[in-house]
């Protein structure tokens, strides 16, 4: 059998799948989806994950940072950065990312990681900012913490 007939096959019994497991929270629903991507394969492969996500994160002297990551296909990002309320034009980053060895998380390069959050796990239209240990926060402002795609 070839390649393309098992990814082919793989991305239909997810889909199958997927389509099960729908639930009525968003939250959940996102949830979900990264559990589900994570068990029938990884993100690289099985999600459409090039495009721009935004949300705002929590900022500990404002009232929040807007965020906005565009994904290429070529393995290259833009980052933008605004802080609100402040009289500051915002940060851009560009540069590449690489995937972990799971195809599940990538990692901004050539940020430093202890002024800026490098790595994200890539779930279904929405990528999870991880800490600096590279989990997932969790708690009450863990919803904070996601950038959503936009159409």
């Amino acid at each position: 059998m070839s390649m393309k007939k098992i990814v082919f096959i793989l991305s239909i019994a997810c889909l199958l799948f997927g389509l099960n497991a729908c639930k009525s929270k968003s939250k959940e629903q996102a949830d979900s989806n990264v559990e589900i991507t994570s068990m029938c394969g990884n993100s690289m492969i099985s999600l459409d994950w090039a495009g721009t996500y935004t949300g705002v994160i929590p900022c500990a002297d404002c009232p929040g940072i807007e965020v906005q990551i565009t994904l290429n296909k070529d393995n290259t990002f833009e980052m933008t950065r605004k802080y609100q309320d402040r009289n500051v034009d915002a940060f851009v980053f560009s540069g590449t990312f690489s995937w972990n060895d799971a195809g599940s998380i990538i990692t901004l390069n050539g940020l430093d990681a202890n002024a800026y959050p490098t790595q994200y796990q890539v779930g279904e239209n929405v990528l999870f900012q991880l800490d600096l240990e590279g989990n997932r926060i969790t708690g009450d402002l863990a919803e904070n913490y996601m950038l959503t795609k936009i159409e």
